[in-house]
């Protein structure tokens, strides 16, 4: 497809894309839903405005697209989602655009958006799919030779966290107050974190409610999930180490966590499917996979970039990972989750864990790639890190390319601040 808009050629936000998102202008104040199109974001609202979703979307539905987060819109259906991003590439290919005479109205910069959390989130889940990252952990804290508790081949571990402290890319993160027990101590000190990390993720965003007592299989994910972002569960590792047992995560998490602005649909990310990990030994039949194809190639980049840094200094690229080294898919994320009947509903944020290739440079986390803290990683500007300092921003990027179509995330982004 060829579109009368400009779109930069190495741009994330392709025809091929078109991803969601809340935006507002210093002009326009009140939030509203946007799709990303290059470096403009269309107001869906205006679009609206000018029929352009007349065939199929009642007046009254059009409201959804004055609201200041996704959840009407995304309860309207995965059959009126697809026809609305149809009708926007329809529109931003035809020479007989109802838009194209009226693009400085329906199209602001990028540059000059305020972007929000796309979705009220209700419920925040985060698992730890990762074989790779799971082995590095358990490598490190427990037994080399056993790094894998007894039962993670058997099921996607998870946990409840805090849906209250996740905010949108570019939101400032404060260094966390909390216990921690120093090496070589038998009591606890209070004060704040000394091992702050980030956890490269992704999430998937539901997009549809179930009961109260329902369970969904891995086939029913396309049809209950709207899309994914972005995500950083950032982590506060001597507050977590010291408090984990024996219920799980807690304060070392609930601190923040960061998620991009632009949500990209299922629909959007389809042609990027790929093979998963062989599951050895295969899993219980609710878990079995329907897909031959159930993980997505989707490229990640993490950078860091310190604050004291000189102005001609670059950020730091200090991992390139995949979307692909999940060990157990999303389908059997959200399969698991509602096995014992819980209920999802839309807006309901599940993300994927720390995502950490077989190899170094692709680990997601610092408690990784400097090993507990023993082996420093140097920066562009001749510092060194072993875990997160006040001014240093952390950046995410994420992309999926084939055959010369691009679909990407943008960047989720943070800066740590005591």
């Amino acid at each position: 497809m060829t579109s009368w808009l400009t779109i930069p050629a190495d741009s994330d936000f392709s025809i091929y894309n078109l991803p969601f998102g809340i935006f507002s202008t210093a002009q326009q104040p009140e939030p509203r839903v946007g799709v990303a199109v290059g470096n403009q974001i269309l107001d869906l609202a205006f679009a609206a405005d000018m029929a352009v979703f007349d065939a199929f979307l009642p007046y009254k539905q059009r409201d959804v697209f004055r609201r200041n987060y996704l959840n009407d819109f995304i309860r309207l259906g995965r059959p009126v989602w697809q026809q609305v991003r149809r009708a926007l590439q329809t529109e931003l290919t035809s020479d007989n655009s109802l838009l194209h005479g009226l693009a400085d109205e329906a199209f602001v910069s990028q540059a000059e958006a305020i972007m929000h959390l796309p979705v009220q989130i209700g419920d925040y889940t985060d698992f730890y799919s990762s074989i790779d990252h799971a082995s590095n952990v358990g490598a490190m804290f427990r037994d080399p030779a056993n790094a894998l508790l007894p039962n993670w081949r058997h099921l996607p571990v998870g946990y409840h966290g805090r849906a209250s402290s996740v905010v949108v890319s570019g939101t400032a993160i404060k260094r966390p107050n909390g216990q921690r027990l120093p090496k070589g101590e038998t009591q606890p000190v209070f004060g704040q974190s000394q091992r702050l990390d980030f956890e490269l993720e992704t999430a998937f965003i539901v997009g549809k409610d179930t009961e109260l007592g329902t369970s969904l299989t891995t086939a029913d994910f396309d049809e209950h999930v709207f899309g994914m972002v972005m995500f950083n569960d950032w982590s506060a590792r001597d507050i977590q180490q010291w408090e984990y047992v024996p219920l799980g995560p807690f304060l070392g998490k609930s601190f923040g966590s960061s998620m991009s602005p632009w949500v990209v649909t299922m629909e959007a990310l389809a042609p990027f499917r790929v093979a998963g990990y062989v599951q050895e030994p295969a899993p219980l039949p609710y878990l079995s996979e329907t897909s031959l194809v159930p993980n997505l190639d989707i490229q990640l980049e993490v950078s860091l970039t310190p604050a004291n840094g000189t102005a001609d200094s670059k950020e730091t690229i200090i991992s390139r990972s995949n979307q692909r080294f999940l060990y157990w898919s999303q389908a059997q994320q959200l399969a698991h989750h509602t096995i014992n009947g819980c209920n999802v509903r839309v807006g309901d944020l599940i993300a994927s864990g720390t995502i950490s290739g077989p190899d170094r440079s692709a680990w997601g986390s610092l408690l990784e790639l400097c090993w507990g803290g023993a082996e420093p990683i140097t920066l562009s500007t001749g510092e060194t890190r072993t875990f997160l300092q006040d001014g240093d921003t952390v950046t995410f990027r994420g992309y999926a390319e084939k055959e010369g179509i691009r679909v990407g995330f943008g960047t989720v982004s943070g800066q740590i601040v005591s």
